[in-house]
Formats: C-alpha cells, structure tokens, sequence
C-alpha cells in the first residue's frame, strides 16, 4: 500500500522507537542476532529439522506501527502452528529482519534471510514500493517464495509472490455503489500522495464511481510530507464535493485529516472514506477526526464470527499492553493469512518445502478459517478470494470502534 522515504526529523523517532521495539521482541522471547535480525526458536524440533520462515516487516520507521502489529501476529500464528504439532512434523522457527521504512536498508536485510538464514518463505513488506524493492532478492535472485501480506493497488504477477491482501476491485466495487446509492453521495475528491498506490487504486475507484452516477470534481497527487492543505480543502468546499475518497497517507495524513475537520467538512454533511483505515489508524491522528469515515476491509475487530473473535482474545491475552492491534489495514490479517495458506501448501506436499512444490500446492490453497472468515486462491492468480467488510468509524466517550454495516462473501480480487 503506502510508500515512505524516512526524513531527517524522525529519525530520533526510529531510534526510540528501535529501543521499544527491541524489549518488546526481547520481552516476548525473539533472540538478537549477531549480524541484526532476531530469531524465535520453537521449543521442540525433530530428526526432520524445522521450517525456517522469514518475515520483513517495518520494527521502526514511519509506518512502524503496522509493522509491530504485523510481527506480533506472525508470532502468534506460530506460536499456534507448533504448539498443534507444527506442520507435517516439523515445527516452525521465525526470522524477523526490519525493513524500516527504507527501501535500501530493507533488501540488505532481507537478503539476510536468504542467504545467511536461508529461509523456505519470506513475508512481509507493507508499502508497494518495499514490495518492488524486496521481490527480486526474495523471488527471482533468492529463488524463495514471497507473500506480500498488505492491501495493495493491484497488477502484481509475479510467478511465487502471493498476495493475501485486498486489491482495489475488493474494496471499490463494494465500498463506492454503497457511498453513492446508499449515501446519496456523487461528487468525489480524490486527494492523494504522489505514488504508485493511489494512482493506480485512483484509477480504478473513477470507473467505479463514473459506472455508478457519480463524478470526480477533482483528483490532485501531493509529496507524501506536505504539511499544508490550505488549497485542497478550498477546492472540496467550491467543488461541492460531498465525498473525499482519501489516499494521503502519513505524514502528510494527519495534518490532511486536521484541517479536513477543522473546516467543517464532516460536521456539514460530507463523508471522508479511506480504505485503508483501520483500528489503527488511531496510532496517527485524534479518534474525533475520525468519526463517521466510512472504510472497506477484510476485517474490523467487531466482525461476530466465533473463530474471529476466539483469534482476537489469544492476540490480545498474549500480548497485553500493546498499543499495536490485530487488525486489517495494517498487514496484520493478511500475515495470519499468508501463514496459514502456507501451512496449508506444506501439509499438501506432505512436508517437502521445495518452492516449486509449495507454489504448486499455495495457488489452490483454501483456508477454512481467519480473520474475517476463510480464504481460497484463484489458481493461476496469486489472489485469494475473502470475504470483505464496509464499516462505519465511531467515536464513544472519547474511544473509537467501527460498525460493520455491510459483509460481502468470498469477493474476487479480479487480478492477473
């Protein structure tokens, strides 16, 4: 999904945000490498040896609250797969490389975990420019397999790179008839950071909006750090634009979002929908800013299904105190997913971990259960079908929910 190069003033932020994000991992029984890196060994291994899995996520950098999020699931999800017995026999070890929001530091790191660690499987990455940059030391130099856990803009076909996230026809082909017929809102602003996923999700979300009465007044693409709105909240107010369809993303989000509000956008009648927001979104900006934008995602924690709530209490009871929730937007559904539709291939291949084998048996995987509900492959497509959720953020005595309205099952990701 989002793309950000670290500037100057956060690095402070990333140094402490590295000590933090080292107790935890410490705390939670990951061991430090010499050369970087941290390893989580399962606690039993047999004659047949373990599986090794690498997972790239961002542990600091400006979208590190994803990436906590996502390293907490691979951990719990693993922690589950073992305890059950592993996977055709062998039990599962982790590798944890941080990708730091920075393109140049992650492929260093993540060619840790091909040629030093040697894993079977990466997974990992948030941003599509962390995707691009990593998919060719894991997959074609690595020769490894690679899922990519994040919502994304789409036209990803990489040969052994699945993608366990939404794509845009997943989220707009649901999320936009309902703004417009059920919302009554036609005229959309479409403003956006200036790369690769919003242009391309932009891109699909006007013929979607156009199909269905509706009209773009404007769509404008600004630096991922610009801090100042001014001229873009004029144009919503002139344009009589009822529905901001937002893809600015952190950190020019939060003062996006700021003077959004302070302009009385919501308060008069428009919506703001992002579909990428999430329960933690509330790492970025005030839960009032929020209210009432409208989201489109594979997960919200309020989905009442059984095995996604039973999910939901073991995340919560193992890590306690953190800040960093198990939810869609972030990665963190797609992760637990990825894992399973993994551990599903190696079940089917009886054990053998080649790539080729496992690739074979991934592209018509089927997962009974996840968050959200299950899952299956479109074989041939490094898509996989799930159910998918329009949601309605909501703010109640100052803490922020949101309210799933409607669930559409089993939607195709209309991809390769």
């Amino acid at each position: 999904m989002t793309q950000r190069k670290e500037e100057a003033p956060a690095r402070g932020l990333s140094r402490r945000r590295l000590l933090s994000g080292a107790g935890a991992l410490s705390a939670a029984g990951w061991i430090a490498g010499t050369s970087g890196g941290w390893l989580l060994r399962p606690k039993w291994a047999n004659a047949a040896g373990s599986i090794k899995m690498g997972i790239a996520t961002d542990i600091t950098g400006a979208i590190a609250a994803s990436g906590n999020a996502n390293w907490q699931v691979a951990q719990l999800a693993i922690e589950q797969i073992n305890q059950a017995g592993g996977v055709a026999g062998k039990s599962i070890e982790l590798y944890l490389e941080d990708t730091a929001t920075d393109e140049k530091k992650a492929v260093g790191n993540v060619r840790k975990l091909i040629q030093e660690h040697k894993v079977n499987v990466v997974l990992g990455g948030i941003t599509s420019s962390m995707r691009q940059a990593i998919k060719d030391p894991v997959v074609n130099r690595g020769r490894t397999l690679y899922i990519y856990p994040q919502l994304y803009e789409g036209q990803e076909c990489t040969k052994h790179l699945y993608c366990t996230g939404p794509t845009p026809a997943q989220q707009c082909d649901e999320l936009i008839p309902y703004i417009i017929n059920k919302l009554g809102k036609k005229r959309f602003a479409l403003p956006s950071a200036n790369y690769v996923w919003p242009q391309l999700l932009n891109k699909y979300a006007r013929k979607v909006i156009q199909a269905n009465g509706g009209e773009v007044v404007f769509e404008e693409y600004y630096p991922l750090d610009q801090p100042e709105y001014s001229a873009t909240i004029g144009k919503i107010r002139d344009g009589k634009v009822d529905c901001v369809f937002n893809t600015v993303i952190p950190p020019g989000l939060q003062p996006f979002v700021k003077q959004l509000y302070e302009s009385g956008f919501q308060r008069n009648g428009g919506v703001l929908s992002c579909v990428y927001y999430d329960e933690n979104l509330l790492n970025y900006h005030p839960a009032h800013e929020m209210e009432g934008l409208y989201s489109c995602l594979d997960y919200f924690q309020s989905v009442d299904d059984p095995f996604s709530k039973k999910l939901q209490e073991a995340y919560s009871k193992k890590f306690p105190d953190t800040k960093y929730l198990f939810t869609a937007g972030s990665a963190s559904t797609g992760m637990y997913r990825g894992i399973k539709f993994y551990e599903a291939a190696v079940k089917e291949t009886k054990g053998d971990l080649a790539r080729e084998a496992v690739s074979a048996a991934m592209d018509k995987g089927k997962i009974a259960e996840g968050p959200g509900g299950g899952a299956e492959m479109v074989p041939g497509k490094m898509h996989c079908k799930m159910n998918m959720y329009i949601a309605q953020c909501k703010v109640d005595a100052g803490k922020t929910r949101y309210d799933v309205i409607n669930k559409y099952n089993m939607v195709d990701p209309k991809e390769c």
